[in-house]
């Protein structure tokens, strides 16, 4: 349990120091007051929640991810990771750490998102339960493409193109079967149909990201142990390796970020 809240504290002050990552926080849900009020509530033939909802699904499958990874790779980057497999982190309490910091600004956001749609108390705790539940997997996603990319520069370039592609994938099945097929096993498209929907079952649609949270979770154990080995064996390449190998004036000892 110290481990987690070490690495919990240590997100939650880096999340505050990064107004880029608190921006795409708030972008959703002000662009979806703006859809609302100038679209949806003058025109009678659109609801009040379409918006809400539909960018809800969105900050779950895109915003998230992106933010995740991009504070995985920094800790990667600046030598932070080395430190926290050297004091013996496992996996999980990095995850649960990390994603613990993420994940509970995510909750306030999907709160507001919540408070938006103006449900009935049982459809806004389904509601607030499926727009988490898809903000879980994105954790494990965003973890993954961080751990395995090289800097933080190429982690939210790949996070951004994966996060694009099962993001938009539920918007891109509504006007082609075809694209409904091919997204159908992804977390993103049944999080979108239950936010969209929440009179929706939710037999169905729960096991489908309940396997897609499985499979994510072990990506992102395979992706911490990699990076774990590659920190500890140093292996040529890693950008820590690289900055303890600069030359450096005798005296002068190496600092971690």
């Amino acid at each position: 349990m110290r481990s987690i809240h070490a690495v919990l504290a240590k997100q939650t002050t880096d999340l505050r120091r990064n107004r880029l990552v608190f921006l795409q926080f708030v972008i959703f849900p002000l662009i979806a007051l703006a859809f609302t009020g100038l679209v949806a509530k003058p025109s009678p033939d659109i609801p009040d929640t379409m918006f809400i909802t539909m960018f809800a699904a969105l900050f779950a499958g895109m915003s998230v991810p992106v933010c995740m990874a991009s504070l995985v790779a920094e800790d990667r980057e600046r030598g932070s990771l080395r430190l926290l497999v050297m004091a013996g982190v496992k996996p999980a309490h990095y995850l649960v750490g990390t994603g613990g910091a993420i994940g509970a600004v995510s909750l306030i956001v999907a709160v507001a998102f919540t408070l938006m749609t103006g449900f009935s108390p049982s459809l806004s705790g389904k509601f607030l339960l499926v727009i988490m539940l898809g903000v879980i997997c994105s954790v494990l996603l965003g973890a993954a493409v961080g751990l395995l990319a090289g800097n933080v520069q190429a982690a939210t370039a790949i996070a951004m193109s994966v996060a694009v592609l099962v993001g938009f994938g539920p918007m891109l099945a509504q006007f082609s079967p075809v694209a409904g097929k091919a997204t159908a096993f992804l977390y993103t498209m049944q999080v979108s149909r239950l936010a969209n929907d929440p009179t929706t079952s939710l037999g169905r649609p729960l096991l489908i990201i309940a396997a897609n949270l499985a499979i994510l979770a072990a990506l992102a154990m395979v992706a911490y142990r990699t990076s774990s080995a590659t920190a500890s064996t140093g292996r040529p390449g890693t950008p820590w390796r690289a900055r303890q190998a600069t030359p450096r004036p005798e005296g002068v000892t190496a600092g971690w970020a």
